[in-house]
């Protein structure tokens, strides 16, 4: 199942996550668009559901034409996991151009991935 690539409207309300459970899916996702935030996470890590929404709003307030994705490690997606080198939750990880230019493990702050989005964002 391909994932479905929609790019948020800074008019509109936040977009749901597009999930995101294969290798494939993410090289597509990476891509066809030019600027990812993924969400490396998982159900049972309160951590993870608890930036997941705040992540979402600050993506729709902010960076409207950043595209948002979640991937649980902790259920379909733990090969898709491990083959990213990912073996702790959270972590968040910034592509633009399809290059990844951030990463953000275990301890982190919101602000923290608001300045990291801002010059690159910039330049789309």
């Amino acid at each position: 199942m391909t994932p479905s690539l929609e790019f948020h409207c800074p008019d509109s309300k936040p977009q749901p996550m597009i999930s995101v459970v294969t290798e494939k899916q993410l090289t597509d996702l990476l891509e066809i668009s030019e600027a990812v935030l993924l969400l490396f996470g998982g159900a049972h890590c309160g951590v993870c559901q608890a930036i997941k929404p705040q992540l979402k709003a600050l993506v729709a307030r902010e960076f409207p034409r950043v595209t948002t994705a979640y991937i649980d490690c902790q259920q379909a997606a733990m090969a898709l996991c491990a083959s990213q080198g990912i073996f702790s939750l959270p972590v968040v990880q910034l592509w633009f151009q399809g290059q990844r230019f951030a990463e953000f493990a275990r301890v982190f702050s919101i602000a923290d991935i608001r300045q990291a989005l801002e010059r690159p964002y910039q330049l789309l």
